[in-house]
Parts: structure tokens; C-alpha cells; sequence
């Protein structure tokens, strides 16, 4: 890949990325060694820094991140999307997306009982809605859900899905792991 090409790539994951990217990582993403991809880092910047423009680049103690200059913060701000949810809770919504409709019981039962938590996170911000079922509650992803995340990861609802659903645990959403997480 030339310079050129590997640049707007190290910039395409800048724009994805939610937080800062280590230089090491924008290296493996375009196939140079980490002084070149620094190099390129260092050109971004620059790059950057010479347009008239709200966007920044900054090099950071955890890597590097693009942002909006400060001084269109408190215009745009209010628009940022909500804090990134933590790993557990991530854990607990990637398994209502894979599962649902799911019981509230079955969630716990797979996560642990912090899922209690997570799933009132979970409707609080909108990604997930319950519905009361006898003595429990069943549990769907949203619209805000899928809009969030991207249609891709849209799942079939209830309405559309079969009565039962019989689909297997992803091996990513392994249920061995430290309570809280």
C-alpha cells in the first residue's frame, strides 16, 4: 500500500474509533513497520493542523485520536454520542442481541447477576426493551439498537422469528469470565 493510501486508511480508523488508536495498531492496519506508520502519524497531524477545519488530530499519552478542536466543544458536544458502555455490559447486550427475544432470567443466568444492572443501563439509554412476561420479562434490542450499531446487526424480532429459538451461544460471549464484566 502506497503512503498515500496507507494515510487516509490511518485516518478512516481515527474517524471510527471512539477513543485513541496505538501507533502499533494503525501499523498492523496498513502494513508498515511502527517508525514509518508513525512518520505517517506524524504527516496527519500536520495535515490536519494546515486545514481550516474542526477536526484535530492529537497525539496522546494513550495513542492517537481524532477530535474536535476545543474550541467547538461547547457548540457540538451535546451531540457526542453517550460514554462507550463498558465491556460487561456490552457483553450482556451482544447476548440479548444474538438471543432475543430472551427471558430476563436467561440473561442472568448466562452473565451473572450484574446483567440486572446492565439490562436497566441497557433500557435507560434505550438499546434494549423489556416487556413483562408472567414472573419475568423478555428482553429485544430497539431501533435506537440497530441505528447505533448498524443494521447489520439487526436480529429478527419476536414478530418475525420463530416461537423457538433455538440458536446456539456465539463462543465470543464466553460465560466464564470475572463477575462484573
Amino acid at each position: 500500500m502506497d503512503s498515500r493510501n496507507a494515510k487516509r486508511v490511518m485516518e478512516a480508523a481515527l474517524f471510527t474509533s471512539p477513543g485513541t488508536v496505538n501507533v502499533k495498531e494503525l501499523a498492523g492496519l496498513v502494513g508498515l513497520n511502527f517508525a514509518e506508520a508513525r512518520v505517517l502519524v506524524n504527516e496527519l497531524i500536520h495535515d490536519y493542523e494546515a486545514k481550516d477545519t474542526s477536526l484535530e488530530i492529537r497525539d496522546e499519552p494513550g495513542g492517537v485520536r481524532m477530535t474536535v478542536k476545543e474550541h467547538y466543544e461547547p457548540h457540538v458536544g451535546h451531540m457526542a454520542a453517550a460514554p462507550e458502555l463498558h465491556k460487561g455490559i456490552m457483553k450482556t447486550l451482544a447476548y440479548i442481541a444474538y438471543k432475543q427475544p430472551v427471558k430476563q432470567a436467561e440473561v442472568i443466568n448466562f452473565r451473572n447477576s450484574k446483567a440486572y444492572e446492565h439490562i436497566t443501563t441497557l433500557v435507560e439509554k434505550g438499546f434494549v426493551r423489556k416487556e413483562k412476561k408472567g414472573i419475568t420479562y423478555i428482553l429485544y434490542t430497539t431501533p435506537k439498537f440497530r441505528e447505533y450499531f448498524g443494521k447489520s446487526s439487526e436480529r429478527k424480532t419476536e414478530a418475525e422469528a420463530p416461537e423457538n429459538n433455538t440458536t446456539t451461544t456465539p463462543p465470543e460471549l464466553d460465560s466464564t469470565e470475572q463477575p462484573g464484566t
